[in-house]
């Protein structure tokens, strides 16, 4: 771990916390279980556009489709997804799921509330072309890896009902989602490996700051808005932040079943961030289950086999009923 550390100060463009493990992992198209629509635009702000790579399988297709949430500390990057994900999303789309890789506004010019915008208007933007992809709108799966777990168990906690009266035809779709299989993910920053431990930002994830780091336009006296962003100081109003950031704080009986794979030796995001996650879960009737990686910290060689537990949660957890 402290070589991703690292990695990350020197890799200011894209870091990915598994970068240090494997290396670029390659498909032959021959042999490519799904055909690669890149670059398709979920949605705009301030003067930039979000996108998804969308992967569609070539054969025994389900008519699933499974958001992956391309993150690492909470940074994105389109390289990542060849760099690293691939292998994983191919797992996926091999037993017939459609793969929409989302690459999300990134720290430090995003904040993490600011980042999950850009995860419910991508279920959103995925649901209202359902269609056209030809996966069912009513049953979404999501995964992704230690960020992109945390964001997925986000998502799969508090994402929203529609809204009908919005103005964007796609924010009139809902962005929650009906199953949730992810890697290590941060679940509670204000109980962090421990009751009472604050991490925003601040002891185990002192180095990542700047998705922690809460501004807002400036209040001139006169009322109008500021032209300039302020940082947040007051320590009650943090701490509110927090916990809306915090996917154990929305557990609601009407979650979607969740499955976490965690290491036990990790340090950077203590399995005790899985086990509380998941015992409220329980506790509210939600199906649950937690794979234990005995040793294994946070990320662990040939990860991508454990991909094999996250497709047969989905194909429990996703599949109609009859």
């Amino acid at each position: 771990m402290r070589q991703y550390f690292i990695h990350l100060r020197r890799m200011v463009a894209c870091v990915l916390l598994f970068a240090a493990l494997v290396g670029p992992v390659r498909v032959d198209a021959a042999d490519a279980p799904h055909q690669r629509t890149k670059d398709v635009i979920y949605g705009r702000k301030h003067g930039v556009v979000l996108t998804m790579d969308v992967f569609t399988p070539t054969k025994n297709a389900n008519g699933l489709g499974v958001m992956f949430v391309i993150s690492g500390g909470w940074h994105s990057s389109h390289q990542a997804i060849d760099g690293y994900f691939l292998k994983f999303i191919t797992k996926l789309t091999r037993r017939g799921y459609t793969i929409f890789a989302v690459v999300h506004g990134s720290q430090p010019t995003y904040t993490i509330e600011q980042i999950f915008e850009d995860i419910k208007r991508a279920v959103r933007y995925i649901r209202h072309h359902a269609k056209e992809y030809n996966v069912d709108p009513d049953h979404l799966g999501v995964t992704g890896m230690s960020a992109g777990g945390h964001l997925s168990c986000l998502i799969g906690t508090a994402g929203e009902p529609p809204n009908a009266q919005a103005t964007n035809l796609t924010d009139r779709y809902s962005s929650r989602v009906q199953a949730v299989a992810c890697f290590y993910p941060p679940t509670d920053f204000l109980n962090y490996g421990k009751p009472g431990e604050n991490a925003i930002g601040r002891g185990t994830l002192k180095d990542f700051k700047a998705p922690f780091d809460f501004r807002e336009p400036s209040r001139p006296a006169d009322g109008n808005r500021g032209t300039t962003l302020e940082r947040i100081t007051d320590e009650e109003r943090i701490t509110e932040l927090g916990r809306r950031i915090s996917p154990i704080t929305h557990v609601t009986p009407d979650d979607p079943p969740t499955l976490i794979i965690h290491g036990d030796a990790d340090k950077l995001v203590p399995i005790q961030q899985a086990e509380t996650l998941l015992a409220k879960l329980e506790e509210a009737g939600v199906p649950t289950k937690l794979v234990v990686k005995p040793g294994a910290k946070h990320g662990w060689e040939n990860t991508e086999k454990d991909m094999q537990t996250v497709v047969d949660w989905f194909d429990v957890h996703l599949t109609k009923k009859e």
